[in-house]
Protein backbone atom coordinates (compact mmCIF):
# COMPACT_ATOMS: atom_id res chain seq x y z
CA UNK A 1 0.00 0.00 0.00
CA UNK A 2 1.68 3.41 -1.20
CA UNK A 3 0.77 6.60 0.99
CA UNK A 4 2.02 10.01 0.47
CA UNK A 5 3.10 11.58 2.97
CA UNK A 6 5.40 15.33 2.90
CA UNK A 7 8.75 15.29 3.19
CA UNK A 8 11.01 18.16 3.21
CA UNK A 9 14.51 16.31 2.93
CA UNK A 10 15.55 15.64 -0.41
CA UNK A 11 12.46 17.25 -2.02
CA UNK A 12 10.90 20.68 -3.12
CA UNK A 13 9.55 21.87 0.22
CA UNK A 14 6.61 20.35 0.70
CA UNK A 15 6.51 18.42 -2.26
CA UNK A 16 4.77 15.05 -1.15
CA UNK A 17 6.65 11.93 -2.19
CA UNK A 18 5.31 8.17 -2.32
CA UNK A 19 6.40 5.56 0.53
CA UNK A 20 6.15 2.37 0.82
CA UNK A 21 5.12 1.62 4.02
CA UNK A 22 7.10 -1.00 6.08
CA UNK A 23 3.91 -3.05 6.60
CA UNK A 24 2.53 -3.14 3.24
CA UNK A 25 2.01 -6.38 1.23
CA UNK A 26 0.84 -7.33 -2.11
CA UNK A 27 -3.47 -7.60 -2.72
CA UNK A 28 -3.86 -11.25 -2.20
CA UNK A 29 -6.05 -11.19 -4.80
CA UNK A 30 -3.70 -10.03 -7.48
CA UNK A 31 -1.91 -12.68 -9.36
CA UNK A 32 1.75 -11.72 -9.11
CA UNK A 33 3.81 -14.69 -9.53
CA UNK A 34 5.00 -14.16 -13.07
CA UNK A 35 5.84 -10.60 -12.39
CA UNK A 36 7.98 -11.30 -9.42
CA UNK A 37 10.07 -13.54 -11.96
CA UNK A 38 11.71 -10.46 -13.26
CA UNK A 39 14.92 -9.65 -11.41
CA UNK A 40 14.27 -5.60 -11.87
CA UNK A 41 10.72 -5.98 -10.22
CA UNK A 42 12.04 -8.05 -7.14
CA UNK A 43 15.06 -5.55 -7.08
CA UNK A 44 12.65 -2.67 -6.90
CA UNK A 45 10.26 -3.95 -4.51
CA UNK A 46 13.10 -5.00 -2.44
CA UNK A 47 14.69 -0.79 -3.03
CA UNK A 48 11.41 0.66 -1.62
CA UNK A 49 11.23 -1.57 1.35
CA UNK A 50 15.04 -0.65 2.37
CA UNK A 51 14.56 2.88 1.21
CA UNK A 52 11.61 3.24 3.73
CA UNK A 53 13.56 1.64 6.68
CA UNK A 54 16.41 3.82 6.16
CA UNK A 55 13.93 6.89 6.07
CA UNK A 56 12.05 5.70 9.08
CA UNK A 57 15.50 4.86 10.50
CA UNK A 58 16.49 8.43 10.18
CA UNK A 59 13.48 10.62 10.33
CA UNK A 60 14.88 12.53 13.18
CA UNK A 61 17.57 13.90 10.85
CA UNK A 62 15.03 14.54 7.45
CA UNK A 63 17.24 12.75 5.30
CA UNK A 64 16.99 10.35 2.04
CA UNK A 65 19.09 7.79 1.13
CA UNK A 66 19.92 10.11 -1.84
CA UNK A 67 21.23 13.34 0.61
CA UNK A 68 23.04 10.78 2.91
CA UNK A 69 25.11 9.15 -0.28
CA UNK A 70 25.97 13.02 -1.07
CA UNK A 71 27.12 13.79 1.94
CA UNK A 72 29.07 10.68 2.58
CA UNK A 73 30.85 10.93 -0.58
CA UNK A 74 31.53 14.95 0.22
CA UNK A 75 33.09 13.62 3.67
CA UNK A 76 35.33 10.80 1.88
CA UNK A 77 36.30 13.61 -1.33
CA UNK A 78 36.36 16.80 -0.20
CA UNK A 79 37.36 19.87 -2.99
CA UNK A 80 35.04 17.81 -5.52
CA UNK A 81 32.60 19.41 -8.14
CA UNK A 82 29.13 18.88 -8.15
CA UNK A 83 28.96 17.14 -11.95
CA UNK A 84 31.51 14.30 -10.66
CA UNK A 85 29.36 13.73 -7.25
CA UNK A 86 25.93 13.83 -9.28
CA UNK A 87 27.65 11.34 -11.56
CA UNK A 88 29.15 8.87 -9.65
CA UNK A 89 25.35 8.46 -8.09
CA UNK A 90 24.32 8.95 -11.31
CA UNK A 91 21.64 11.60 -10.30
CA UNK A 92 20.45 13.83 -13.35
CA UNK A 93 21.69 17.73 -13.25
CA UNK A 94 18.40 19.52 -12.66
CA UNK A 95 17.36 16.40 -9.68
CA UNK A 96 21.07 17.62 -8.20
CA UNK A 97 21.02 21.06 -8.16
CA UNK A 98 17.47 20.90 -6.18
CA UNK A 99 18.89 18.65 -3.65
CA UNK A 100 21.67 20.60 -3.19
CA UNK A 101 19.80 23.66 -2.66
CA UNK A 102 17.99 21.78 -0.20
CA UNK A 103 21.26 20.57 1.72
CA UNK A 104 22.47 23.76 1.22
CA UNK A 105 19.34 25.62 2.85
CA UNK A 106 19.74 23.53 5.90
CA UNK A 107 23.58 24.19 5.73
CA UNK A 108 24.72 21.19 5.62
CA UNK A 109 26.60 21.69 2.36
CA UNK A 110 28.35 24.33 0.55
CA UNK A 111 28.84 25.22 -3.14
CA UNK A 112 31.64 27.83 -3.85
CA UNK A 113 32.92 28.25 -7.31
CA UNK A 114 35.59 26.83 -8.72
CA UNK A 115 38.83 28.88 -9.16
CA UNK A 116 39.87 26.40 -12.27
CA UNK A 117 36.41 26.86 -13.61
CA UNK A 118 33.86 29.30 -13.11
CA UNK A 119 31.39 27.65 -14.42
CA UNK A 120 32.03 24.81 -12.20
CA UNK A 121 31.02 24.67 -7.86
CA UNK A 122 33.08 22.53 -5.87
CA UNK A 123 31.35 21.13 -2.61
CA UNK A 124 32.01 21.04 0.58
CA UNK A 125 30.58 19.56 3.89
CA UNK A 126 29.84 21.78 6.69
CA UNK A 127 30.36 21.62 10.12
CA UNK A 128 26.73 20.92 10.32
CA UNK A 129 26.71 18.79 7.90
CA UNK A 130 29.45 16.47 9.41
CA UNK A 131 27.51 16.19 12.74
CA UNK A 132 24.60 15.27 10.95
CA UNK A 133 26.24 12.95 8.92
CA UNK A 134 27.59 11.36 11.95
CA UNK A 135 24.68 10.81 13.69
CA UNK A 136 22.87 9.10 10.25
CA UNK A 137 25.85 6.73 10.29
CA UNK A 138 25.40 5.61 14.25
CA UNK A 139 21.90 5.31 13.49
CA UNK A 140 21.82 3.43 10.32
CA UNK A 141 24.60 1.02 11.24
CA UNK A 142 22.92 0.79 14.39
CA UNK A 143 19.53 0.09 13.17
CA UNK A 144 18.65 -0.14 9.59
CA UNK A 145 22.43 -2.52 8.10
CA UNK A 146 22.03 -4.34 11.78
CA UNK A 147 18.53 -5.41 10.86
CA UNK A 148 19.37 -6.15 7.15
CA UNK A 149 22.26 -8.25 8.92
CA UNK A 150 19.59 -9.67 10.72
CA UNK A 151 17.18 -10.71 8.31
CA UNK A 152 20.01 -11.90 5.55
CA UNK A 153 23.24 -13.26 7.11
CA UNK A 154 26.78 -11.83 7.07
CA UNK A 155 27.74 -13.87 4.36
CA UNK A 156 24.75 -13.33 2.45
CA UNK A 157 24.81 -9.85 2.66
CA UNK A 158 28.23 -10.10 1.42
CA UNK A 159 27.12 -11.99 -1.44
CA UNK A 160 24.47 -9.70 -2.07
CA UNK A 161 26.38 -6.50 -2.36
CA UNK A 162 29.23 -8.70 -4.77
CA UNK A 163 26.27 -9.85 -7.08
CA UNK A 164 24.75 -5.73 -7.22
CA UNK A 165 28.01 -4.35 -7.77
CA UNK A 166 28.50 -7.08 -10.63
CA UNK A 167 25.15 -5.50 -12.34
CA UNK A 168 26.21 -2.37 -11.22
CA UNK A 169 29.50 -2.53 -13.16
CA UNK A 170 29.17 -4.80 -16.07
CA UNK A 171 25.34 -4.80 -17.26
Amino acid sequence: MAVSRTMGAGTAKGKRIAVVSRHAEADASLEVDQLSQYLGYSLKRAQLRIFDDFIHCVAPLQLTPAQFAVLLLLEKNPGRNQTEIARTLGILRPNFVAMLDELESRDLCLRVRSDNDRRSHILALTEKGAAILARAKKLIGTKHEARLRELLGDDNRALLLAMLEKIAREF
